[in-house]
């Protein structure tokens, strides 16, 4: 297909979540055309199943520019900077006015699952002219009706909120894990609402170590101070909690490092029974009940009967729809590949990423990038604010304004733990940061206090090159 023609076909970005209408609207910004495929049936769909949780993140970091400026041109009202919403919040007050507006209304189609991208006429083993054939996106319609779409260029901001992992610590589905599956939610319950009477009076063993592990948990302590027969137990696969309890006054976020402290107190009140070092092995039924089974020091222990399992593990990305291009991922995140390093959960914890943007979020397939959660793969902790830096930088990229693609600015909120392998003596780079200070650990905080860089577990940016690393006290990460 001719140059020309290649640019008159539209750039189809998948998903119509924060991140998918940020990039729609950096596109129409630009004057790119664009189509927004969403499987829900409004923006905003998968928020919308944790629209009782509220954000740790104010609404100053959870709006993107070029979406502000359409909405401020409708006549929108920006609600206060320092408020926290809550999910259903974020869908009425902004996804759903930003999705309503007169650029972006008349390109969203919903009730549209998209089930493959490949290359217009040839497989992924053909290489001769490649970038000049577009891309194919096999659609199918509520009514199982399958589509073709073509594009000049895709990006893929579907997230992974329908694809959680598996109770089991091993990623698979565990024994019993299948047949149990009436008796498990995967994300965050609403405990307190719509979901209560699942809830109620009932043993609720809630496993996961991350932030919608503790949403559950301090839900389901607020539902037992009401009813007193209502009772939650807390499994972790490791022992190191400091991930989920936080920073404290530390974090940058105050939200978030309040989450974690106040499940550290449920923890040591006793209110909430932990059992930690617990991966799970199986499950078995016990009349209406469920047995739990896992490992503990390399022998086997059992915990139950209880009612109900919440399996807040995390999610990973669907790949399946990418099987016809040729992408790269990392080996084990499953992220963007040259994201991994970045973000790895082994390595950081401090909450900082470096900047990143269209050269980490492509692949070897011309005109195709991952971006928003899905860009993270497995790894835990995105913000909204990462997403919306990345699609900035994509679109700039598809307009050919590489000036602009590659200056890419991300600050985020440190979380005040700062963790790595292996830990320096003392704690990792000292310790965390003082609150007032912009830094993620002390021996950065001391750094910067000196006029030098920092220790090197925030980002490290390199003027003469424009390229990122990422390191802790001075290790490569």
């Amino acid at each position: 297909m001719e140059n020309n023609q290649m640019k008159e076909l539209p750039v189809v970005v998948i998903g119509a979540g924060p991140i998918g209408l940020a990039a729609a609207a950096n596109l129409v910004t630009r004057g790119i055309p664009v189509k927004v495929l969403e499987a829900g049936d409004a923006a905003g769909a998968n928020v919308r199943e944790w629209g009782h949780v509220r954000l740790f993140s104010p609404w100053k970091f959870n709006v993107d520019p070029a979406s502000r400026t359409l909405l401020k041109a409708a006549g929108w009202q920006e609600p206060e900077a320092g408020s926290y919403p809550t999910g259903n919040e974020l869908v009425e007050t902004y996804l759903t006015p930003l999705a309503a507006t007169k650029e972006l209304a008349s390109v969203i189609e919903y009730g549209v699952r998209v089930a493959a991208i490949g290359r217009h006429g040839i497989d992924k083993v053909v290489s001769k002219g490649r970038e000049l054939r577009p891309f194919q996106l096999t659609v199918v319609g509520r009514d199982g009706a399958v589509s073709c779409v073509r594009a000049r260029a895709v990006i893929d901001a579907s997230g992974t909120w329908r694809t959680p992992n598996p109770v089991s610590a091993s990623g698979v589905a565990t024994e019993g894990e299948e047949t149990l599956a009436d008796k498990i939610t995967y994300g965050i319950p609403d405990v307190l609402g719509r979901d209560r009477a699942d809830y109620v009076g009932r043993t609720t063993l809630v496993v996961g170590a991350g932030h919608s592990a503790a949403n559950v948990l301090l839900d389901l302590d607020e539902l037992s101070a009401r009813d007193g027969a209502t009772k939650a137990i807390w499994v972790t696969r490791g022992r190191d909690l400091s991930r989920v309890y936080g920073g404290g006054s530390n974090d940058h976020l105050a939200a978030r490092g309040d989450l974690g402290q106040r499940l550290r107190r449920l923890v040591e009140e006793g209110r909430i029974e932990l059992v930690s070092g617990f991966p799970i092995t199986g499950l078995r039924q016990e009349g209406e009940r469920i047995v739990v089974n896992g490992e503990v020091g390399g022998g086997g222990r059992t915990i139950g009967p209880v009612d109900r399992i919440v399996a807040c593990t995390g999610q990973r990305p669907d790949l399946s729809l990418t099987r016809e291009l040729r992408v790269e991922f990392d080996p084990w995140l499953e992220s963007a590949r040259a994201l991994g390093p970045m973000i790895d959960p082994n390595l950081h914890s401090c909450g900082s990423v470096p900047p990143h943007g269209h050269r980490e979020l492509s692949h070897p397939e011309p005109g195709f990038y991952t971006v928003g959660i899905k860009s993270y793969g497995r790894a835990p902790t995105f913000l909204m604010m990462t997403g919306f830096e990345q699609v900035r930088s994509v679109v700039a990229a598809i307009a050919g304004d590489l000036a602009e693609a590659d200056d890419v600015r991300l600050v985020l909120p440190e979380t005040g733990v700062c963790t790595a392998a292996p830990a320096a003596a003392g704690g990792c780079c000292g310790g965390p940061a003082p609150a007032e200070v912009d830094s993620c650990c002390a021996d950065d905080a001391a750094a910067k206090a000196d006029g030098k860089a920092g220790c090197g577990c925030g980002p490290v940016k390199a003027p003469e090159t424009a390229q990122t690393t990422s390191s802790c006290c001075g290790k490569a990460a």
